[in-house]
């Protein structure tokens, strides 16, 4: 009966440390590998980043583009730019200058 008892209790305990190693790696792996992981964090935050950089990108263009809107407003209207977007919407030439073609584009 010892000998049965002392078997039980070795088993017992082995069983625990070998459940106890089986959590500690799953939740190892987990921690790392997992939806919320480490790994997945990092990916994150480079998408994070390159998504701020274009954010910031955009931000520019924009301001760029509002600066040339109020130009062009009533209130204060720049004429050199009027003129240079009517030139360019307009296909306007003045009468002392010239247009020179380039052969390799398609009209």
């Amino acid at each position: 009966m010892g000998i049965w008892f002392n078997f039980k209790n070795r088993l017992k305990n082995s069983g625990l440390l070998i459940l106890a190693v089986f959590l500690f790696f799953y939740f190892s792996y987990f921690t790392i590998n997992g939806d919320r992981g480490l790994l997945r964090y990092m990916y994150l935050s480079k998408e994070i980043s390159q998504a701020s950089a274009i954010a910031e990108q955009f931000n520019s263009q924009k301001s760029k583009l509002e600066e040339k809107v109020k130009l062009l407003s009533s209130s204060s209207l720049d004429l050199d730019l009027l003129e240079e977007r009517a030139r360019i919407v307009l296909n306007f030439v003045g009468d002392d200058e010239f247009v020179v073609l380039d052969s390799t584009d398609e009209v």
